[in-house]
């Protein structure tokens, strides 16, 4: 009679799909969210999104038709996110295209103020305010109701410019000046839109209430490219200034430091890269710590035996020479074993003046010292005195017992 094959079972140590992929999500998702991270990057940065008024971008609200077209027309252009490059490139051949002039500080504004007067050249504003027409453009002034929607009325004024372009589509802040001798061109609800304040020599100053003409989404649209073209574009160089709040103006009162200047060599990119490893790193750490609560109990893969736990044990003890060890886990057990039969609680049983005497007063006939020696003494100096210590305890706990 043949027998049926036994099929294997699975010990209870064995984990299910589940517990595999309840333990393997966590890094599996990590995982995913860096590589979508990681294409998202890798898209954004292939792509000729430069952001808003960026000459480089050809998405809608780029500028990237109108630098063509400047370029077209002999006109050479240089980009610049921080205030001193751009200052320091300003020449008397030069125009100066400031994108967003209200994010700059004051100290920023007076130093752009300061280089716009030594320079013969022309600063066109973009949507400047009432937080930097009082440093950039002395003598003009906001007005602080809200600004009004883009549109495109006509210039009514004799600014060659304008008249050339016709409408064009302009709006936003709306000025009011008290310098006479400037052009006041596409006025909204009877004010100006756009502004220009001649200054010595051929220098000049141009306020723009909106930025929408220079966007790619509306160049084409009635005037707007040819004012564009001939606002910044009747110098050889333009300047594009893209101000952000990450162009910190350098203090002056400041020490070198080596540790800021190598950061200052590294690659924003590789500082967000280590950035988000280590926020990924503190997710895996949270994902992974102990978690604080109740002992859970689980089943044993096998049932071992008391004995065989004790020699496996004790050979652990014999490989590693460790009979200090071994004799003072049989001290221990011994003193908390007779202790109760000598009358004394388990705290004292470890306690000599405590322990000794009771166990003097049980057993008469035996020396103290013996007893010291044997429960309290020094660790045996080879296998023969450990084997020799375990029956002389043995010997006393039954004496104990029989007493």
């Amino acid at each position: 009679m043949s027998r049926a094959p036994k099929t294997r079972s699975a010990t209870s140590t064995s984990l299910t799909p589940r517990q595999l992929w309840n333990r393997a999500r966590g890094a599996l998702l990590l995982l995913a969210l860096a590589l979508i991270g990681g294409l998202v990057l890798a898209t954004v940065r292939s792509s000729d999104h430069g952001g808003r008024l960026d000459p480089r971008s050809a998405d809608p609200y780029g500028s990237r038709a109108v630098a063509e077209l400047l370029k077209a027309r002999g006109v050479t252009i240089d980009v610049f996110d921080t205030l001193t490059d751009a200052t320091t490139a300003t020449g008397d051949d030069t125009t100066l295209l400031v994108t967003t002039p209200d994010l700059l500080t004051p100290e920023q504004q007076s130093t752009l103020y300061g280089a716009m007067s030594r320079s013969a050249g022309r600063t066109v504003l973009l949507g400047a305010g009432a937080a930097s027409l009082d440093t950039l453009a002395p003598g003009i002034e906001a007005d602080l109701s809200a600004a009004v929607a883009t549109r495109g009325p006509g210039p009514r004024c004799t600014l060659p410019a304008a008249t050339r372009a016709g409408t064009a589509d302009l709006g936003g802040e709306r000025y009011r000046t008290g310098v006479t001798t400037a052009d006041s061109c596409y006025p909204a609800d009877g004010l100006p839109t756009l502004v220009r304040v001649p200054g010595p020599g051929t220098a000049d100053t141009v306020l723009v209430g909106s930025p929408e003409l220079l966007y790619n989404k509306r160049l084409a649209q009635q005037g707007n490219a040819s004012l564009a073209l001939q606002l910044l574009g009747s110098r050889p160089h333009l300047v594009w200034y893209l101000p952000s709040l990450i162009d910190v103006p350098a203090d002056p009162e400041a020490t070198d430091d080596p540790g800021s200047a190598f950061l200052d060599l590294i690659p924003s990119g590789w500082l967000w890269g280590t950035l988000q490893l280590a926020v990924a790193a503190v997710l895996a750490a949270v994902w992974r710590a102990r978690r604080l609560g109740p002992l859970v109990p689980e089943r044993l893969p096998v049932a071992i035996r008391a004995s065989e736990a004790t020699e496996g044990r004790a050979r652990l003890y014999r490989k590693t020479d460790a009979r200090d060890r071994a004799a003072t886990v049989l001290r221990t057990a011994t003193r908390g074993r007779i202790a109760p039969l000598l009358g004394l609680p388990a705290k004292d049983a470890h306690t000599p003046e405590l322990l000794l005497p009771a166990l003097s007063a049980r057993i008469p006939t035996t020396a103290g010292a013996i007893h010291r020696a044997l429960l309290f003494g020094p660790a045996p100096a080879d296998d023969a005195a450990l084997v020799r210590l375990a029956d002389q305890l043995d010997a006393l706990e039954r004496e104990v017992r029989t007493s």
